[in-house]
């Protein structure tokens, strides 16, 4: 199994957000699962990797040109892949991988995430999306999506799209166990 993972490169985030990310990782090398990330060394981007490797997990980045000229890359994943721009990066983050999951980050996560969200709800991404919602860093953009559905910008079955969880140990409990989502989410994507 293959699993993309959003999350942030800050270091200066809270202990917490750190912990349930060294979980998260030792979680999925447990499970046999590959981790397919951002390519980053520091943060909650480097302390999952890290962690993972630390386990003999196997850790592939996907990491922008860019980024790689400035140092930003991890020296010691199993597999790094380069990419042209953030584009084709999100797009190479998702190929081929058995679910997505969200840990807290920021405006790039967040971007990521709804992203592959919108993908999901046109039915172009069918795989389980699952959010860790540490310290209820996510809540408010679970309001936010309440919100859009109550007032019809979307239908009550897009609450289906992704899974919040509130601890590491249920984010595969909760991949098992999304709802199915095909293509033909495209029949009911407009309200």
């Amino acid at each position: 199994m293959r699993v993309c993972v959003f999350c942030a490169s800050s270091a200066k985030v809270d202990p917490d957000y750190f912990n349930h990310t060294r979980i998260v990782a030792e979680e999925f090398v447990k499970a046999g699962i590959t981790i397919v990330y951002g390519g980053g060394s520091i943060g909650l981007m480097g302390c999952l990797a890290d962690s993972a490797l630390s386990l003999n997990g196997k850790v592939v980045g996907v990491l922008p040109r860019f980024m790689e000229k400035v140092e930003w890359g991890h020296k010691g994943l199993s597999q790094l892949i380069l990419v042209k721009d953030m584009r084709e990066r999100k797009k190479k983050l998702i190929e081929k991988v058995d679910a997505v999951v969200a840990l807290p980050g920021g405006c790039g996560t967040l971007e990521e995430l709804m992203e592959v969200f919108t993908l999901k709800r046109l039915g172009k991404f069918t795989k389980p999306i699952v959010v860790l919602n540490t310290n209820g860093f996510y809540s408010h953009l679970e309001l936010m999506i309440e919100r859009m559905i109550e007032e019809r910008f979307m239908r009550p079955e897009h609450r289906q799209i992704w899974t919040l969880v509130e601890q590491p140990t249920d984010i595969i409990p909760a991949i098992i166990n999304a709802p199915r989502w095909d293509e033909s989410a495209i029949r009911f994507a407009a309200v």
